[in-house]
């Protein structure tokens, strides 16, 4: 089954070289919401470097764009693979790339936590680690990347061992860059709750400002501690 599952991922994820997969036992992870669902697999789509490059200040016309096309793109594709999947009488769960401004301001004000973190699912999936201000840095693309899950219930074995721990060490770039000054500089790792390292009603209030003065827009976004992480700049 697994080699079924890897061959309808390589031939629905292209250029490979735009994408990183791995596979998550999430057991005892998840919320009861997704019963059953004990696998998942993480997809990781680049971002484009040379829009990524142009956010120095905030975030561009671009920038956004980009992220917003990216998103629908990865929706559409986890969407086809899944199909593939429930073809073969694999059951799958779509976990969407990201939830909406107006979900966010509603749904999920009081904690700014979705029902599922596509960051634990690839960190489970051994992909990459939880940087200092609550980015995903994979191996490849560093934080120029854009994440989405899709939850099983065939048992998948990860072919990378889950990464526990931060590999950021003593980098403090992204801490010192933020505008929000919502970092604290402490390592993540699997014990460390969100709070412990990283404000994120700071970075959303930052990110909405940017959207209302940058972009003219009710969006909260912003990119900086992306385009500034060394990792991302150094596998350009």
């Amino acid at each position: 089954m697994i080699k079924i599952i890897d061959d309808i991922l390589k031939k629905n994820l292209l250029p490979a070289e735009n994408y990183i997969f791995g596979f998550a036992d999430l057991t005892g992870l998840l919320q009861n919401k997704f019963i059953g669902f004990n696998y998942g697999i993480s997809i990781g789509r680049k971002l484009d470097y040379k829009i990524v490059d142009k956010v120095n200040n905030g975030p561009t016309p671009e920038y956004y764009s980009h992220y917003r096309q990216i998103n629908k793109d990865l929706s559409l594709l986890t969407k086809k693979i899944s199909d593939d999947l429930n073809k073969n009488d694999i059951e799958t769960l779509n976990i969407g790339p990201t939830v909406s401004t107006s979900e966010l301001d509603s749904v999920y004000s009081k904690t700014l936590r979705t029902d599922l973190s596509h960051k634990m699912v690839a960190t489970r999936a051994g992909l990459g680690w939880i940087g200092k201000t609550d980015l995903f840095i994979s191996r490849e693309f560093g934080p120029r990347l854009r994440l989405v899950s899709i939850l099983l219930k065939t048992p998948v074995k990860p072919k990378l061992k889950p990464v526990d721990m931060s590999r950021c060490g003593n980098c403090s770039i992204c801490v010192d860059i933020c505008p929000a000054k919502a970092a604290n500089g402490k390592l993540w790792d699997i014990t460390v709750d969100r709070e412990e390292f990283y404000d994120p009603w700071k970075c959303r209030n930052q990110c909405a400002e940017f959207g209302r003065n940058r972009l003219g827009l009710d969006v909260r976004i912003c990119g900086i501690c992306v385009a500034s992480c060394p990792i991302g700049q150094k596998n350009a």
